[in-house]
């Protein structure tokens, strides 16, 4: 798997082919890290968030993933203007530092001045579905995009989601979306597919898409991300809160990278690179070489 958003230096000390997200949400209120960088008065403490960015990226994330606008569970929805004094200035230093950045929006505007401050990448929770000024964005601008999956909106989507397959209902998405995106002259090359761990998902339906990321991939022949850390579906078969959910994210992760997952979202980078470390030279990745031999 290539993209042109992945620098060689990028991943030096990570000894796998699977790549990291690094999650830096500057948000109140998203579900698992919203508040760490935000103001009483919701502004973004930037140079916090910069330094958390930076951190995450010297600790092994290949890129590093950019929010404004929660979209956990009954979020709801923020301004244009908010949600860009939220991230601009975030993406323009973490860019400045040779930061690779994605930028996790819906807006095209959002995307636009994201792409235009250096983000390499659009992290699209509706799949360029939301905002119809997207489509012609990303074709003119080149980026990679992540298109996800998601059954409702954030403030919809877990009230009572159901499927007749749900595997079969991606499939079906992420073909009519991909043939959006050709048709607006986006690359093939240019698509990493996402099937929305947790948007519109039950406990089954989370475990069943984990398990059919091989038939994803067969399908598609694209990359398949995935973002399952700290998420709800693991609580569910642990009892464990979402504080206290990074051995979950590990395991979940691990057989992720077994199935076939070329990019995992996470938030803690240290703890999850040592798990894709030894998943990676369980399921015999490419890339893999093991740390004693580069000593």
């Amino acid at each position: 798997m290539k993209s042109r958003w992945l620098r060689p230096e990028s991943t030096a000390d990570q000894r796998g082919d699977v790549w990291i997200m690094g999650v830096l949400n500057c948000t109140p209120d998203s579900f698992s890290d919203g508040g760490n960088f935000i103001h009483a008065g919701q502004a973004v403490d930037v140079q916090q968030a910069v330094d958390h960015g930076l951190r995450m990226f010297e600790q092994g994330a290949a890129i590093i993933d950019v929010g404004g606008e929660s979209t956990r569970p009954d979020a709801e929805p923020v301004s244009l203007q908010q949600e860009l004094e939220r991230v601009i200035p975030v993406i323009k230093a973490l860019t400045e530092q040779q930061c690779p950045v994605s930028i996790d929006s819906m807006k095209a505007e959002v995307m636009a001045q994201a792409i235009e401050a250096g983000a390499c990448l659009v992290n699209d929770v509706s799949a360029l579905a939301y905002d119809a000024a997207s489509l012609p964005l990303l074709a003119e601008t080149g980026v990679d995009v992540c298109l996800m999956h998601m059954q409702g909106s954030p403030q919809t989507m877990q009230q009572q989601p159901g499927y007749g397959d749900v595997v079969e209902a991606v499939s079906a998405f992420f073909q009519q979306r991909i043939d959006a995106c050709l048709q607006a002259g986006i690359k093939a090359s240019a698509i990493v597919l996402d099937p929305g761990i947790g948007f519109g998902k039950r406990l089954q339906d989370n475990l069943a898409l984990i398990q059919a990321i091989p038939q994803f991939k067969k399908t598609f022949d694209m990359p398949v991300l995935l973002g399952l850390s700290r998420k709800s579906f693991l609580g569910h078969i642990t009892g464990s809160v979402v504080e206290d959910r990074e051995i979950e994210t590990a395991a979940a992760g691990s057989m992720a990278i077994a199935y076939g997952a070329d990019i995992l979202r996470v938030h803690d980078v240290p703890t999850q690179k040592r798990a894709i470390q030894v998943a990676s030279a369980l399921s015999a990745r490419a890339d893999f070489k093991l740390a004693s031999l580069n000593n």
